[in-house]
């Protein structure tokens, strides 16, 4: 009974408060900071040309958690922030990472059209003049 009656004296203490306060803030920040950084690379990758419709769903997901952490903070409920606040920076760093996947993906795919493009317009190009001389010869002859 004693010991129940020092965790609850400990545990409920002003410095444990400020320290969930202070740990549910810096969760809450380093969140924001990966749905950002998340957000920018999944735009790298939309300007790659590739598919980001599924990046960004689960984007507005992280955001909805961040937002609850911000809710549960403001109304001190601070387990809850911290709780939020990491499942958002969790999304927000794995949608980074399939990101720079994408990213990447995208521009590989982007140089192999390019490559396919101009490799058949120079084929394209030279069987034309191949065949434009070819039929000038047999017309110069025919008519000789």
């Amino acid at each position: 009974m004693i010991l129940s009656v020092l965790a609850v004296l400990v545990f409920s203490s002003p410095a444990f408060a400020e320290s969930s306060e202070e740990s549910a803030s810096t969760d809450i920040v380093s969140a924001e900071a990966s749905i950002v950084s998340a957000y920018e690379v999944v735009l790298e990758a939309d300007e790659a040309g590739g598919n980001v419709s599924g990046l960004f769903a689960r984007l507005s997901e992280a955001g909805e958690f961040l937002a609850a952490a911000r809710m549960s903070y403001g109304n001190d409920d601070f387990d809850d922030a911290i709780l939020f606040a990491n499942l958002s920076g969790d999304i927000g760093e794995e949608v980074e990472k399939e990101a720079y996947e994408l990213k990447d993906w995208a521009r590989n795919e982007g140089f192999q059209r390019m490559r396919f493009t101009i490799l058949g317009s120079v084929s394209g190009v030279i069987v034309v003049g191949l065949g434009s001389f070819w039929v000038w010869r047999f017309l110069k002859r025919r008519y000789q």
